[in-house]
């Protein structure tokens, strides 16, 4: 498969992070995107902007995109492998692909995605690698409290 394909949209899932993090949050982004390639939502982790553990950047994106009856066709893109809560998301609005920046410093719940029937995409992106590797140099304790440590 040709991944450069991806490349807009995880450039418009890398904004979203990059702006969590000038905001002083987590520096995670996703984006949704319809059958015919555009993007129909986009958010970023605001749990420490608005004190809701909740807000991981799948969640508020796929919020942001409102109420549909198209999810089946729709693509979730994030900047990093989503965490159970988020892969439950996507799982229960029958999201057929995910496509993941990187999972070298978090994998999320990837096989459960794959075990119910999505497709899932991991590319490995340097960029997202580097997003991820500074928050956790530079605010420990903060990716200790994202992952729930």
């Amino acid at each position: 498969m040709d991944h450069r394909r991806f490349t807009g949209w995880l450039d418009a899932a890398i904004e979203q992070a990059e702006k969590s993090w000038r905001e002083g949050g987590i520096p995670i982004g996703s984006v949704l995107v319809d059958d015919s390639g555009q993007i129909v939502a986009r958010g970023h982790n605001e749990r420490v902007q608005s004190g809701d553990p909740t807000a991981h950047a799948e969640v508020v994106c796929i919020r942001h995109a409102g109420r549909r009856r198209d999810w089946q066709t729709l693509t979730l893109v994030s900047t990093l492998s989503p965490c159970p809560m988020c892969s439950g998301t996507a799982i229960l609005f029958k999201i057929p692909r995910v496509i993941v920046g990187e999972n070298q410093t978090f994998t999320g719940a990837e096989s459960w995605v794959k075990q119910n029937g999505a497709e899932v995409i991991v590319l490995n992106d340097p960029r997202c690698v580097e997003l991820m590797e500074r928050m956790q140099r530079e605010k420990p304790d903060l990716w200790a409290e994202d992952i729930g440590e």
